[in-house]
């Protein structure tokens, strides 16, 4: 891990210590500014956070209160009462930083301290379970002023463990919670440095970071979406939602208990085809398994594999495909699964209800080349097996070849043509299911065309694309970086 210390912010009422680099340097330098002051309030694991600022030495001049209310009569008087009786929610965390600021705005005089600048730091979380099937998971934030009598900012994550100890839990989340608060009054000029430092003195196998929103005025130019990006691409999360609004999201709230139509593309730019597919898988899933809307999650995904697919992430490429779904009202998946199985497997971890993926043709052959299952002991087969084995169904969107010949789940021909009765297992188990009532002129629109016509300036993409996506496209000049497509 690199200094630290380098390029951190020098707050008024710092002391310069020539400590080593270690956790103790954060709490200590913390401690040692008069400025900085601030509560606790930790819930589920111990006072872990608290314990290091009270170690480091000088905490006085720091903590104004710690405290945790583990029983659940005292948690609620304090915090009230939470309509699904659960404990361990972003909601929860919210009503903690609420009460806790209000005690500091309350009980503390300001004009003995006029430079001081506070903080609240909050976690509720649940450690893994006795019968260690459930490893853990929670939420933990911080609400801070970055200058004195200054409004509040706030940094609010979700984690899940990936320790099999209660004690290494406690550990593990310590650590973040420093991190976290050196990085609130250090770091908040760059969020990516803060985010990336937060693993500082851990592993990113003892825990995931899959949720994190940035709000307040230190913050106003920060777009969440590109931070749900950077944490996918550090290998922070395997995936990570945001929705319509653009503000990241809890992936397991949005599937938990829910059916799942998963729509995977790059979506450069959407067009009438990515909306066609949506709408007539949606209705040939409902109706085909007798759901109901309210009850069904339509989640497009977006790979890093598919970011990748030029070089390097274009974080304004990423937005522009971000904005487009955002304004049509989608919810957005960011992913590290190059497999379908992966995603699939993911999407299961939170919901045990029917889940559908919304493919096209040449998706379709790629799962079933075995070229793509060679870093599997089962190759193919288990590849397979792990995509199909909780029921899924794939509806499938024609596709016109070079013939102008309609290839469908029906006629297709697979790169082996020895895996046909491995394929025609699986549509006859009706779990390889045909787009119906699909419009014949929509086959030849094709996103990297329709990007092309966009940056050369060819007006005749706008009948390819939304009306809503269209308006956005001229408005706010998207995709008009050219590039090698």
């Amino acid at each position: 891990m690199s200094n630290i210390f380098a390029d951190d912010l020098v707050l008024q009422g710092d002391r310069v210590t020539d400590q080593k680099q270690a956790l103790s340097d954060k709490t200590l330098k913390i401690n040692l500014n008069k400025n900085i002051y601030g509560s606790f309030s930790e819930i589920g694991a111990g006072q872990e956070t608290a314990r290091h600022f009270f170690r480091a030495g000088a905490a006085s001049r720091t903590i104004a209160k710690a405290m945790s209310a583990y029983d659940k009569q005292f948690s609620d008087a304090i915090y009230t009462t939470e309509p699904d009786g659960r404990y361990v929610t972003e909601n929860r965390l919210h009503k903690m930083l609420d009460h806790e600021v209000k005690l500091l705005e309350e009980r503390l005089d300001h004009t003995e301290n006029p430079k001081r600048i506070y903080f609240s730091y909050a976690n509720t979380v649940a450690t893994i379970d006795f019968a260690k099937k459930f490893k853990g998971h929670g939420w933990v934030g911080i609400r801070f002023q970055n200058e004195a009598g200054g409004e509040f900012n706030e940094i609010i994550i979700h984690i899940q463990f990936k320790e099999n100890d209660v004690l290494q839990q406690q550990r593990t989340l310590g650590t973040l919670g420093v991190n976290l608060i050196y990085g609130a009054f250090y770091q908040y000029h760059d969020p990516k440095k803060l985010i990336y430092n937060l693993y500082d003195h851990l592993d990113k196998d003892q825990l995931e970071i899959d949720t994190i929103n940035f709000s307040g005025p230190a913050f106003k130019n920060v777009d969440n979406r590109l931070m749900s990006l950077f944490l996918v691409k550090n290998g922070m999360a395997d995936a990570v939602m945001f929705g319509p609004n653009g503000q990241n999201i809890l992936p397991a709230n949005t599937l938990f208990r829910k059916n799942v139509l998963l729509l995977r593309g790059s979506f450069r730019p959407v067009t009438i085809v990515n909306i066609n597919m949506y709408q007539k898988s949606l209705n040939q899933f409902l109706s085909k398994n007798q759901l109901s809307i309210d009850k069904t999650a339509v989640i497009f995904e977006i790979t890093l594999n598919n970011l990748l697919a030029l070089g390097e992430v274009d974080e304004q490429d990423f937005l522009d495909r971000a904005e487009l779904l955002c304004a049509l009202g989608h919810t957005v998946m960011i992913s590290n699964f190059k497999e379908y199985f992966k995603a699939v497997d993911y999407i299961w971890n939170y919901s045990q209800e029917k889940i559908a993926l919304t493919i096209g043709i040449p998706s379709l052959i790629e799962i079933f080349d075995a070229k793509h299952y060679t870093n599997l002991p089962g190759g193919l087969f288990e590849g397979l097996g792990r995509l199909f084995k909780h029921g899924l169904e794939i509806y499938v969107y024609p596709f016109l070849n070079e013939k102008e010949d309609v290839i469908t789940a029906e006629n297709i021909e697979l790169h082996d043509e020895t895996m046909k009765p491995i394929y025609n297992y699986f549509k006859q188990r009706d779990q390889i299911i045909d787009i119906e009532n699909f419009e014949l002129k929509n086959l030849k629109i094709f996103s990297h065309k329709v990007l092309k016509k966009i940056q050369e300036n060819d007006d005749s993409w706008e009948s390819d694309v939304p009306e809503t996506v269209a308006t956005l496209l001229k408005e706010n000049q998207l995709f008009r970086k050219k590039e090698s497509l």
